[in-house]
């Protein structure tokens, strides 16, 4: 592996950590509102599950030569799937993610990192850059799940590296003469910024980023 993707996958396993540690030490009302709109916690739970083990399909997919979705059944199947796990007793989701994380830390530890399979939005992407992608994933739904974990508790490495990723995203999506962050963005605590990026904070003076 390369030294970036090294760091991803460590990065990844140390969020998985952190998230199954919070898990274990709380007992969590899966029908209780979450920080995503129209989310219930449960739907949080359900959905770094699904997101798991579509990631782990698409490494067992590349293994055979073959490129699959993440989500096999679409955007529609995605819901579903997500709806349908929602509800589950908080202990048989906790549970069913300690697997979906042993699953895919597995998949890692043996995979030659060749391959690609397909995003939610229909996009290809290799398998290198898979890690990265559930990091920011369990790292950021952490947080929506409202149990105490909040952006200032993200690692520093990460919080750096997702910064650079999410500004180039935005200065892409802004008319020309526009790229550059707006001063009001630049002059926030990392954490702060990269929540504001992300949609989970509303800043005075600042218009959504609209990057997620």
């Amino acid at each position: 592996m390369t030294s970036d993707l090294d760091r991803h996958v460590e990065l990844a396993a140390q969020a998985h950590q952190q998230l199954l540690a919070d898990l274990d030490r709380l007992i969590i009302d899966v029908a209780a509102p979450s920080r995503l709109p129209g989310w219930t916690k449960g739907h949080v739970l359900a959905h770094l599950v699904n997101s798991g083990d579509g990631h782990a399909s698409i490494f067992d997919a590349a293994a055979r030569g073959e490129i699959v979705a993440q989500y096999p059944h679409g955007p529609e199947g995605r819901s579903a799937d997500i709806e349908a796990g929602a509800s589950r007793p908080f202990a048989e989701q906790r549970d069913a993610l300690r697997r979906s994380i042993w699953q895919l830390e597995g998949t890692w530890a043996t995979s030659n990192w060749d391959g690609s399979g397909i995003t939610p939005r229909g996009g290809v992407v290799a398998l290198t850059e898979l890690p990265f992608l559930r990091l920011r994933e369990v790292a950021i739904h952490h947080i929506d799940l409202d149990i105490g974990h909040d952006f200032s508790d993200l690692a520093d490495e990460y919080v750096r590296i997702e910064l650079k990723r999410l500004e180039m995203t935005w200065a892409a999506r802004q008319p020309m003469g526009m790229t550059p962050l707006p001063d009001a963005a630049l002059a926030l605590d990392p954490p702060l910024r990269l929540a504001w990026l992300t949609g989970r904070a509303s800043i005075d003076g600042l218009e959504p980023a609209g990057v997620f």
